[in-house]
C-alpha cells in the first residue's frame, strides 16, 4: 500500500512543533489526579494552554471550546465518570478532537465498562500499553486476545498489541497507540514505530499520562489524528531520551523532561527523532 500524502516525517512533526507554539492551543484535560501537575507543565513547556477542568457542571461547556480534549481513566470515581461521558458527548456535538487513555483497563471491570461506553463518542486516538489495547479489542469482540495487564502497568511488549490495535483502529475509525519502548502508531492501515526514550522513563509515574496529553495538544493544531499521534509520541520520548542524557536518577529526569520539552525546537526534533512509517 502506497503511504499517502500526510506520511509523518521527522521534519513534518517538527513543523507540528513550530504551529503549536504559534497557536498555543487550548487542551481541556480530565486527567489522573496522581499527575495533574506534572501533565499541565508538560502541556505549558510544549507551548499549549492546559485547562483542567473536570466539574461536570463545566465540563460540556468547556470541551466544547476547546482545541482538544483529553479524558484520562487513571483515577475513577462515578462523579468523575459523568464529567467525562459529558465532555466527551460535548466534544464529538462540537467537532472538538479528543483522546481517550485507557488507564487499567482490563484490569478493573468499573473502568473498563466506563471505557466502553465513551468510546460510542468517537474518539479520535485511543492510546494505552499493549495490555490495555488487546484488553479493549476483546472487550469489543474484534480481537480474541487476553489483556496481559497489571494494574496500571502491562505485562506485554508493545509489539504483541500490534495486531489487535491495527484491528481497533479499523473498528473505531480512529488512530490507536500501543506505548512501550517502541512505540506503535496505526490508523489501520498506515503503521508508524519510533523509537525514541529511555528505560528510566519507567521509573517516573505518569509519563504515559503525558503522552496522551501532548497527542491532545497535537491534534489540536492539525486534522490529521495520525499525525498528531506521532507527533505527541516523538515529543515525549524524545524529551526523556533528552532527559536522560542528564539525569542521575529518575528524580532529576522528570524535572528534566520539561526542560527538555521546552528547549525542543523543530530542527532538533527533525534530527533526533527515530520514525518510521509503512503501510499495509
Amino acid at each position: 500500500m502506497s503511504l499517502p500524502a500526510h506520511e509523518p516525517t521527522p521534519a513534518t512533526i517538527g513543523a507540528l512543533l513550530s504551529t503549536l507554539r504559534a497557536r498555543t492551543p487550548l487542551v481541556h484535560s480530565i486527567t489522573n489526579l496522581v499527575v495533574t501537575n506534572s501533565t499541565a507543565n508538560a502541556l505549558l513547556a510544549l507551548g499549549a494552554s492546559p485547562a483542567m477542568v473536570e466539574g461536570g457542571e463545566e465540563v460540556e461547556e468547556f470541551a466544547a471550546v476547546a482545541g482538544a480534549l483529553v479524558i484520562n481513566l487513571g483515577t475513577m470515581d462515578e462523579a468523575r465518570a459523568q464529567a467525562m461521558r459529558l465532555a466527551a458527548a460535548a466534544a464529538r456535538t462540537a467537532g472538538t478532537p479528543w483522546i481517550l487513555d485507557p488507564v487499567a483497563v482490563g484490569v478493573l471491570s468499573y473502568r473498563s465498562r466506563i471505557a466502553v461506553e465513551l468510546l460510542q463518542h468517537g474518539p479520535a486516538v485511543v492510546r494505552g500499553n499493549a495490555s490495555e489495547i488487546r484488553a479493549i479489542a476483546g472487550m469489543l469482540g474484534i480481537a480474541d486476545q487476553a489483556g496481559g495487564g497489571r494494574g496500571v502497568d502491562s505485562t506485554l511488549q508493545s509489539d504483541a498489541a500490534r495486531e489487535a490495535a491495527g484491528a481497533l483502529a479499523r473498528h473505531l475509525h480512529c488512530v490507536v497507540v500501543v506505548s512501550g519502548a517502541v512505540d506503535y502508531v496505526t490508523d489501520g492501515a498506515i503503521t508508524a514505530a519510533i523509537s525514541n526514550g529511555d528505560a528510566m522513563m519507567s521509573r517516573v509515574t505518569g509519563l504515559g499520562c503525558t503522552a496522551t496529553a501532548l497527542i491532545g495538544a497535537c491534534l489540536a493544531v492539525t486534522p490529521d489524528p495520525l499525525t498528531a499521534a506521532v507527533a505527541g509520541m516523538v515529543f515525549t520520548g524524545l524529551a526523556g531520551e533528552m532527559a536522560a542524557e542528564l539525569a542521575s536518577g529518575p528524580g532529576t529526569l522528570q524535572v528534566a523532561l520539561i526542560d527538555a520539552l521546552y528547549i525542543m525546537d523543530a530542527d532538533l526534533v527533525a534530527r533526533r527523532a527515530h520514525l518510521v512509517v509503512r503501510g499495509g
